[in-house]
């Protein structure tokens, strides 16, 4: 039997803003990938450059961190048990200083708390090891076009509610909301359909893109930081629930 082997191109051992290269296409998105094992990252790095978007690579969490507040990317995709910083205090970090640049956790264990504390720490997404790559290309998909929305009204109203969708601000009252990019994402989407009940298959496939495999609560995970921050100052609840249905943005 025949054996090739494959040597794939030498990997850069870290990454700093000072030698970082951009050939950037206005019209492309771009995408830092922070990950330790350097020959999964080279393969998720071809994957999302055949895909026509530019890509980045960090190989630990301090030099992904850095990287992220210098060059501002489109999209961040955070390993697990990074070196230097946890991709969870990266998530911490950025939302402390209002930073909403998307982020993916790829995560080595399936466990529902690990997901719901990546959730909790700012993550938009996640996703399990081993995946299909298909699979995460159509979540980077879906979160570009949530936070790049094209062809659209730039603001929405609803009550004491305003969303502006180039500025990515949202009022109540008059008092700006500090939203997470999923956050600001889902209620765009309750608010571009105020007073209809939708179900949470609905949910799922305009806000996250995919099908949610799995008994995970992410949507009344975010239906809950929603209520949250919406009700903070006592204000009136907006976002109802609708036993077996879903959802509806009413007053």
């Amino acid at each position: 039997m025949l054996s090739v082997e494959v040597e794939l191109p030498t990997i850069t051992e870290t990454l700093t803003p000072e030698n970082l290269s951009f050939a950037r296409n206005p019209m492309t998105a771009h995408i830092l990938l922070v990950e330790s094992e350097k020959n999964f990252a080279r393969c998720v790095e071809l994957e999302l450059s055949c895909e026509g978007y530019g890509v980045d690579v960090a190989h630990d969490g301090f030099t992904g961190l850095v990287t992220t507040r210098e060059v501002s990317p489109d999209l961040l995709i955070l390993g697990a048990s990074l070196p230097g910083i946890s991709e969870l205090d990266i998530c911490r970090r950025l939302r402390a200083t209002h930073n909403i640049v998307p982020i993916i956790v790829l995560s080595e264990t399936n466990e529902p708390t690990s997901c719901i504390t990546s959730l909790d720490a700012g993550a938009d997404d996640y996703l399990t090891k081993p995946f299909n790559f298909g699979e995460l290309l159509a979540r980077v998909r879906a979160l570009l076009r949530r936070t790049h929305p094209e062809n659209t009204p730039d603001h929405l109203t609803f009550h004491d509610l305003q969303l502006n969708r180039l500025s990515r601000k949202v009022y109540r009252g008059g008092d700006e909301l500090t939203l997470t990019a999923k956050e600001f994402e889902l209620l765009d989407y309750l608010m571009s359909h105020a007073e209809q009940v939708v179900s949470r298959d609905q949910i799922l496939a305009a806000v996250w893109g995919y099908d949610f495999a799995g008994d995970t609560n992410v949507i009344e995970v975010y239906i809950r930081y929603l209520r949250n921050k919406l009700e903070a100052n006592n204000s009136k609840r907006l976002i109802h629930t609708v036993r077996g249905v879903g959802y509806v943005l009413r007053k």
